[in-house]
């Protein structure tokens, strides 16, 4: 159950949430039916009302008591499954934020598919967007109003050429117009038809936006409402009322009147192996005697032959890889925005392939130098002679007395070297706006890559097997936090993000290891436990400070999770559902300004300048 059901708030009825604004001639409003696989489409209401009623200040908000705020009973709690595809939560896009750069592409050219589809395209002379919340707050720096008019022009995430995107927003920006959807030039203003509602919020979201069209005259021809839920998802009244918690888009061209019921079919065919939360997964993979990566490939297969989920998987992990090369080898000095962040990952890359550090990560044949106190020990077997036992250094004085200075130590720890810089990397080329994979949205994008990649590189002795039964596990983790609590920073923090990356790539690199479902489980818990409160305060409104390091910190910690599970039995004091609901009620507790608005933390204590 996603996080906005879980606090019973669903999205008004048509009435309530459109307006008629002052003057207006209402028509009746045509009901679009949700799109299979992408970003929805709510209702786009079509009607005439003269543009100059739409002026910022004559912009109804949807009042406080039309949000239709309840519960959730128990009863519809009990029979909403967690399972979605591994291909809804990895998807691949473009970076610097799946919420606000690939939700808002997506949700930009639905309403443009729409308009083709209801043949409104060719009356459209203009086009407001109006931006609330955190989009309106962080959307500069996390690149949304840019995305809006890439998508405004046709293109998605999942193919856009990234490289051309700055110019062809800056042409949008000098001849104050654009190409709709690759084909029709309209006027389009951007210091005018981009609204940013700074201090307003709609009642669903945080991350919402509106879109509307008018004619030549100023008369509305049609709007519409989205919300980014993080992770890439796109939701509205359709997904969040006609069908619960399973239905999200990422397709652009469907408009069949059955697609809703064609849904609800598929899912219940993928709920022959059907859990809600993790005790049901445990259950599940005892009574089918699978590991969880089984239990995710065979739902897969209910909707796609092996084949295709072969080549959609690799094609998954590809991206992935490409982003830590591009990373790596990027001749940037560095990152976009006004912070001047040098990028880290090249000059890092350089110093592991010139063998300052050991080639060879810890556990690998042959690994690690001696260790002071016994020569015939390694670092995979550290002596345990005591400290009183080893000699004295000759140069230390006793009692201690400040000497000279000291030349820096480099650490012989690799295999952090290496996590560290395949993390930073993939976040790098993500803050560049590149192409990577939402794992499982763009700002936690370094920490699965950079741990799977650890594990094919050096301890891996298959591959192909291991990068499915990798991300099938960590899938599996990432569709327990979608519907227990929630993967959005503008929700619930970094812990939603970071936080789920690290629990998720803990789950996965524990299964790979050979643990059991119990340590697999154990790993996921421990990577979330200690994330918990973790905040999202972006310096600048930019995917960099702290989320570049941060990236490196999950992985790092989240291959210390799965080591800590693995040396253990399976059985834990606290189990991965206690800690998806206490991540839940703490982002309940946390304070907006924590939750990707740029108005706490780091983000006020850092200059910018």
């Amino acid at each position: 159950m996603s996080f906005i059901r879980r606090l019973g708030l669903r999205t008004p009825t048509l009435g309530a949430l459109r307006y008629p604004l002052a003057g207006a001639t209402k028509r009746p409003a045509v009901s679009l039916r949700p799109h299979f696989g992408t970003a929805p489409t709510r209702h786009l209401r079509v009607g005439a009302s003269r543009e100059s009623a739409l002026s910022p200040a004559a912009v109804p908000t949807t009042p406080d008591n039309a949000t239709g705020v309840q519960n959730p009973d128990h009863a519809e709690e009990a029979t909403t499954h967690a399972v979605v595809s591994t291909f809804d939560l990895f998807s691949i896009g473009v970076g610097p934020s799946s919420s606000h750069t690939v939700g808002p592409m997506r949700a930009a050219k639905i309403f443009i598919s729409d308009l083709l589809h209801y043949q409104l395209m060719g009356r459209v002379h203009r086009l407001r967007v109006d931006l609330y919340g955190s989009l309106a707050l962080t959307g500069v720096g996390h690149g949304t109003p840019d995305a809006i008019l890439v998508g405004l022009e046709g293109d998605a995430p999942e193919t856009v050429e990234t490289a051309t995107i700055p110019t062809r927003v800056q042409a949008i920006h000098d001849t104050q117009s654009m190409v709709l959807n690759g084909s029709r030039r309209i006027t389009f203003e951007p210091a005018r038809d981009l609204v940013f509602h700074y201090f307003e919020s709609l009642p669903q979201h945080s991350n919402g936006m509106r879109f509307t069209a008018f004619d030549a005259d100023g008369t509305l021809l049609a709007t519409n409402e989205y919300f980014s839920i993080g992770g890439g998802f796109v939701v509205c009244e359709q997904t969040q009322v006609d069908h619960g918690d399973n239905l999200y888009f990422r397709s652009y061209d469907i408009h069949r009147e059955d697609v809703p019921a064609t849904r609800k079919t598929q899912d219940a065919v993928v709920a022959t192996l059907p859990f809600r939360n993790a005790e049901d997964l445990l259950q599940v993979c005892r009574r089918m005697n699978m590991t969880i990566a089984e239990v995710v490939y065979e739902n897969e297969l209910k909707w796609r032959s092996p084949e295709e989920i072969q080549s959609r998987l690799f094609a998954i992990w590809d991206t992935m890889d490409q982003s830590i090369r591009n990373g790596c080898l990027s001749e940037a000095p560095f990152l976009p925005g006004r912070l001047r962040v040098k990028r880290r990952a090249p000059s890092l890359y350089q110093k592991l392939m010139r063998g300052i550090y050991h080639p060879t990560g810890i556990g690998a044949p042959g690994a690690g130098p001696r260790l002071t106190g016994d020569t015939n020990a390694t670092a995979s077997e550290p002596t345990l002679t005591p400290a009183s036992a080893l000699p004295l250094t000759s140069g230390l004085r006793l009692p201690y007395a400040p000497g000279r200075p000291r030349t820096p130590k480099r650490f012989i720890l690799p295999a952090l070297d290496y996590l560290s810089v395949y993390a930073i990397a993939v976040n790098e080329e993500n803050a560049a706006g590149g192409r990577v994979v939402t794992a499982p949205t763009n700002g936690a994008a370094g920490v699965i890559p950079a741990v799977l990649k650890y594990h094919l590189e050096f301890l891996s002795e298959t591959p192909q097997h291991d990068v499915m039964e990798f991300l099938f596990t960590a899938a599996a983790m990432g569709m327990l936090y979608k519907r227990g609590a929630s993967i959005s920073a503008a929700e619930v923090g970094c812990q939603g993000e970071v936080g789920v990356a690290c629990s998720m790539s803990a789950a996965g690199f524990a299964a790979v290891m050979g643990g059991s479902v119990e340590q697999v489980e154990n790993a996921a818990e421990i990577g979330m436990e200690h994330n918990l409160g973790l905040t999202c305060d972006p310096v600048d409104g930019l995917v960099q400070i702290p989320c570049i390091e941060r990236n490196a910190l999950g992985a790092v910690k989240a291959v210390t999770a799965a080591q800590l599970a693995l040396n253990g039995d399976g059985a834990h004091r606290v189990t991965l559902d206690q800690v998806i609901e206490s991540m839940r009620q703490t982002g309940l507790d946390m304070q907006s300004k924590y939750k990707e608005t740029s108005q706490g933390g780091l983000a006020v204590n850092v200059p910018v300048c």
